[in-house]
């Protein structure tokens, strides 16, 4: 499936995607949310001091890694505004 062919989700459905409300475990980036479920440093929705269901673009700059963190996931939806 193409970006373009993803659903679309607005920050309140993004913010139920936190790993507490539901199962799903999601975060978005730039744009993109991805599905960071599967990674054993998002149990329970949490990574260090950041929270699933959240847009993470403004954090990152205080990570110790790179963006490219995110090519490991799956983009599974686009956020919007």
């Amino acid at each position: 499936m193409s970006i373009e062919n993803l659903p679309s989700y607005t920050k309140t459905q993004l913010a139920l995607r936190n790993g507490q409300d539901r199962d799903e475990i999601w975060v978005a980036y730039k744009g993109q949310i991805y599905d960071v479920g599967n990674s054993r440093l998002w149990k329970n929705g949490k990574h260090y001091e950041h929270w699933a269901g959240q847009d993470l673009t403004e954090e990152l700059s205080d990570a110790p890694h790179t963006e490219t963190v995110f090519d490991k996931f799956m983009v599974i939806g686009i956020l919007t505004l």
